[in-house]
């Protein structure tokens, strides 16, 4: 890209205000960062990072984070990619298993690798970053040019980790050739192209960008509390910049959406918004839709070991004959679009045993429900240092020598080939009159104007568990005493009884909030939920005796 467009914007990050309001960015046109990537390529070697050495990559979001992985690739180094905001002790266990040789980090990270030593035991070069993320590389080279070391497609490039969100976080193993694909199956689902300029609100996904072409406009967006960001000043930079692409959680988007129609203002640029991390409820596909006048919403399916999986646009969501929103609203599950050509996606007996290969599944037909497995050329084929898991999560096909991935997930693939998502396997509940999944259960009370969310959890054991839900409200004035909460039961208790699979739900928890995922602030805690249901807190039934 530096070469065939040398002077198109790069890089914008924000550094300031200008006189008159706009946001003023620091540029770097994709000549400059290949540039900054050759210096910071030069730094790395200098400091004794050898090809196929692994580096824990502790920088800010922005130039940094691009310029340090896009340095590592071309010197054949592994950057190791942790979210920070998954807990220091999370943290600190992902350190330790993925044995990094160098780190990489601003001056906080380096006193925390000093003062934990144990998980960075490995850890024999420490690198200087700087903590802003503006900050330009210092190059003993003059004109520095990039040299990029000869890789193969099955080499390892990188190790990134899972959100952890139903589990402890596990180093997910990327070689170049998986990377190569994901950039090409992004790029033609999409219809991406050079010259293109994207806002990024989830930091990795920046790191697309410069191999697809396309300009980054650095978010303001804390990325350890994404859900605290400020809407005003992301719907600024996509009207001041032209943004043509984004993409978020549900929940920013939420808030973007909200912020947008209480002002009366649209994003026109907009050609797609692409929104992940959890599904997107139906609401949102409504809220967004009027939003951008010149394009439209997408969902793209799949996980840290395999994305994309499938994709679903508005139009198919929203169709007035035909569109999965009614159905996701009376149990079906959110449906998330056609695998993509390059992908084949099977549905399979659930179990939560380890299958070794593909001989030992039970292929479902259309409409049941069961677990979702994939294979195709994003497929990753192991975790970083953990065996157990690897065979937990995958499955060999000995006929092809393929992979094929466990994604967690159940779901159902309709007669038109669509794939359904019901919810996390591992969040399923089983009861004595069948399991129930939380996309067939929450979207029919989500429909409630009280509910902001909710939550199916299970009290017991497996197989006789007893079905519950935990609400959050749209206000915390609803929920004020105990007669406000018998009555929120009673009005879910009524929508209950309306659908067969959920006509045994009779008992209702209430918390102002629910807990989520740091990363994308949108993925519940189910499991949580149900450990603090079990450990006391007061619910609410209703005709228990009924």
């Amino acid at each position: 890209m530096a070469t065939a467009q040398p002077h198109t914007p790069a890089l914008k990050i924000p550094r300031g205000r200008t006189r008159t309001g706009q946001i003023d960015y620091l540029s770097l046109s994709f000549g400059d960062l290949a540039s900054e990537v050759a210096a910071w390529r030069a730094d790395i070697a200098a400091r004794g990072v050898r090809p196929g050495d692994r580096v824990l990559v502790m920088v800010k979001p922005g130039l940094p984070l691009i310029a340090a992985a896009f340095a590592l690739f071309a010197h054949g180094a592994v950057p190791v990619v942790i979210d920070p905001g998954m807990g220091l002790k999370s943290f600190l266990a992902c350190v330790a298993r993925s044995r990094p040789r160098a780190l990489l980090g601003i001056p906080l990270a380096r006193v925390i690798s000093r003062v934990f030593r144990k998980p960075f035991r490995t850890v024999e070069i420490r690198i200087p970053a700087s903590a802003s993320p503006t900050a330009r590389a210092k190059s003993q080279i003059p004109n520095p040019k990039l040299q990029i070391e000869e890789t193969d497609p099955a080499d390892l490039a990188a190790i990134l980790f899972t959100s952890g969100s139903t589990g402890a976080p596990k180093g997910v193993c990327y070689t170049h050739g998986m990377f190569d694909a994901q950039v090409e199956l992004i790029r033609a689902t999409y219809d991406i192209q050079p010259g293109e300029i994207d806002l990024p609100m989830l930091p990795v996904f920046a790191l697309f960008n410069p191999a697809l072409g396309m300009t980054t406009v650095v978010p303001e967006i804390n990325p350890s509390r994404p859900a605290t960001v400020d809407p005003r000043k992301i719907v600024q930079a996509i009207r001041q910049e032209n943004v043509t692409s984004s993409f978020g959680s549900p929940t920013l988007w939420r808030k973007i959406a909200g912020h947008c129609h209480q002002h009366h203002v649209t994003l026109p640029t907009m050609r797609r918004v692409l929104c992940a991390g959890a599904p997107v409820p139906p609401d949102l596909w409504d809220l967004m839709t009027p939003l951008l006048p010149t394009g439209q919403l997408h969902s793209p399916y799949g996980a840290t070991e395999s994305l994309p999986v499938s994709s679903i646009s508005a139009a198919e969501v929203l169709a007035h004959h035909g569109g999965t929103a009614v159905a996701t609203q009376h149990g079906a599950g959110t449906c998330v679009g056609r695998p993509l050509p390059a992908n084949e996606v099977r549905i399979i007996a659930l179990t939560d045993a380890p299958l070794a290969t593909l001989t030992e599944t039970t292929p479902l037909d259309a409409g049941f429900i069961g677990e979702i497995i994939v294979r195709g050329p994003t497929v990753t084929h192991a975790y970083d240092a953990l065996p157990e898991a690897t065979a937990a999560a995958k499955i060999a096909d000995p006929s092809t020598g393929a992979i094929w991935h466990r994604l967690g997930d159940a779901g159902y693939l309709d007669a038109d080939g669509r794939l359904w998502f019901c919810g996390r396997k591992a969040e399923r509940v089983e009861t004595a009159h069948g399991p129930l999944f939380t996309e067939c259960v929450e979207p029919l009370f989500n429909n409630h104007a009280d509910v902001r969310r909710s939550a199916l959890i299970g009290l017991g054991e497996r197989g006789r568990q007893r079905p519950a839900l935990v609400i959050e409200p749209a206000s915390p004035e609803v929920i004020r005493t105990s007669a406000d909460c018998r009555r929120f039961a009673r009005e879910l208790r009524e929508i209950a009884k309306r659908f067969p699979h959920t006509a045994h739900i009779k008992l209702f928890y209430f918390r102002p909030t629910l807990p989520v995922d740091v990363r994308h602030n949108a993925k519940i805690h189910r499991l949580t939920l149900a450990r603090w249901a079990a450990d006391g807190a007061t619910g609410y039934e209703s005709d228990p005796k009924r």
